[in-house]
């Protein structure tokens, strides 16, 4: 009995030296390769995120940059009208050209029908570029205005490169008048591109005509 036992104690089986290298080379390999698939897929989608979002920043920088380039530019005085001599401001005419390779600026006009000074309530609204005036007692975000061509330019109602328009805008209708001494501030606001802002003092006397620079 005691030989049977010892000589199955001499032929258990167990697992060498070499076996468990290579289980752990194996196994070592395996979780390298994860780890390896693992950082590239994390790798890619951050490189992914990246391109997209340098794209989006691009996209923005363009989109900014086109949107404060400047499309048109002031030729020439302000000029205020005093068209019935009654010593207050009737006009503010100005002469605007294309800036050297801008956006050509489309200059279509809405008839002020009810002839109150306004276009912000006409049903039937055509321009897209708006004139505000500000001074210290009232604001008219959608004044009144008209346009002609000067010189030399095509039929339609863009403002393009070697043209030039002379815009009138109607300050006759302002609840307050513009008079003597009175600082205001015209503001062009094209469809695309930055807004043409103008500051400026009538004299201390009011002639028929008055240069405002």
């Amino acid at each position: 009995m005691f030989k049977h036992m010892f000589e199955l104690k001499r032929d258990q089986r167990g697992i060498t030296g070499l076996e468990t290298a290579i289980i752990m080379i194996a196994f070592v390999v395996v979780v390298v390769v994860v780890v390896v698939v693992v950082v590239s897929v994390f790798a890619y989608t951050v490189l992914s995120a990246g391109i997209f979002s340098a794209e989006k920043g691009k996209e923005a920088v363009h989109a900014g940059l086109e949107q404060a380039r400047s499309s048109m530019e002031l030729v020439g005085p302000v000029v205020a009208l005093d068209t019935n001599n009654d010593d207050s401001i009737d006009q503010i005419v100005f002469i605007v050209a294309n800036v050297l390779g801008g956006e050509p600026t489309n200059l279509t006009i809405t008839a002020d029908s009810n002839n109150d000074g306004m276009l912000s309530d006409e049903a039937n609204a055509t321009h897209s570029t708006v004139l505000s005036y500000i001074d210290q007692r009232q604001e008219v975000t959608d004044i009144a205005w008209t346009q002609a061509t000067v010189g030399k330019a095509d039929t339609d109602n863009l403002l393009e490169s070697s043209e030039k328009f002379e815009i009138t805008v109607n300050v006759s209708k302002l609840a307050t008048r513009l008079s003597a001494g009175d600082t205001f501030t015209l503001e062009v606001k094209p469809d695309g591109g930055s807004s043409l802002v103008m500051e400026r003092t009538t004299p201390s006397v009011i002639d028929k005509v008055n240069d405002l620079n």
